[in-house]
């Protein structure tokens, strides 16, 4: 599967490189980069630490990799939304995403992570997994927008299950 820029109605999914991880987790854009205010997230930055570590314990993941979104008009970045790794040994592979405060409330999570559903397809998973706190209800509807059904809760975290074979 080549990497490439996913292009959803309003959204555009990048998927990160190594060097852009790098400037990511240091909080330092370089020449071309285009970020909004606020940008990157203490989310961002973790996911690109581990999108560095996975890199350097397992190689490139290909498609199964942090992506940040980007709005289409200008190409700055609001946030971003990945794998937390390659598919574990059943096909399933966890998600994540976090969009900026200032343009929440606008469908943008729901929307990359429909894409990103049709990534996890496109590469071959079966399944997509995700989770939130109990109390972020907006976690919630974004999973569920995204076709994800609620699978059971503990006392830390609600799961939510997408199948991707019918």
């Amino acid at each position: 599967m080549t990497l490439r820029t996913v292009a959803t109605e309003r959204l555009l999914l990048h998927p990160l490189s190594v060097a852009e991880s790098e400037r990511i987790v240091a909080r330092e854009a370089g020449p071309g980069d285009r970020w909004a205010e606020g940008y990157p997230g203490e989310g961002d930055v973790v996911a690109a630490g581990a999108f560095l570590r996975g890199v350097a314990e397992r190689g490139d993941p290909g498609p199964y990799r942090t992506y940040q979104v980007r709005l289409p008009e200008d190409g700055v970045a609001v946030g971003g939304i990945g794998f937390h790794g390659p598919p574990d040994p059943d096909g399933a592979v966890t998600v994540g995403y976090g969009i900026l405060p200032g343009v929440r409330g606008r469908g943008y999570a729901s929307e990359a992570l429909r894409a990103l559903i049709g990534i996890a397809r496109e590469a071959g998973a079966r399944a997509v997994r995700g989770d939130a706190d109990p109390e972020n209800t907006a976690s919630h509807r974004v999973m569920e927008a995204a076709g994800m059904l609620r699978v059971g809760e503990d006392s830390e975290l609600v799961h939510y299950r997408l199948e991707l074979e019918g």
